[in-house]
């Protein structure tokens, strides 16, 4: 298969799952998008068109912790960092409800550490 039609068929999962998921500001939506190199993670209140906080594995702070434990920017290890930094983050905001947007991924590997990751440093999704 070829790698246009893959990304074609992700954003295809992608806008079938947005007709049904959306956030606001009282429970955000938790918007993920995982690229070879790194994984992006936003909340975004839909209805005033925001991003409220966002994190990746592409940020210095991040990069550094994780070549400090010797990981890549790749893994689920960094999943689970990024996971554990964006809850800190929402809380930090007053947020504590989200909806999640796996961005037309399964919810496997990477993204499943994510999610798990968030949850236990306390959002609820």
């Amino acid at each position: 298969m070829r790698t246009k039609e893959k990304v074609e068929r992700r954003k295809r999962r992608h806008r079938r799952v947005r007709k049904k998921v959306a956030g606001s500001a009282e429970r955000p939506r938790m918007s993920v998008f995982r690229s070879l190199r790194y994984i992006y993670v936003q909340l975004i209140d839909d209805e005033a068109a925001r991003t409220l906080c966002a994190a990746s594995t592409l940020e210095p702070t991040i990069r550094e912790q994780l070549r400090k434990e010797g990981k890549s920017t790749k893994g689920s290890e960094a999943a689970k960092l990024l996971g554990k930094i964006i809850a800190e983050r929402a809380k930090a905001k007053g947020i504590e409800k989200v909806v999640f947007d796996r961005g037309g991924y399964k919810y496997h590997g990477r993204i499943k550490a994510l999610a798990d990751a968030a949850r236990q440093a306390g959002l609820n999704f």
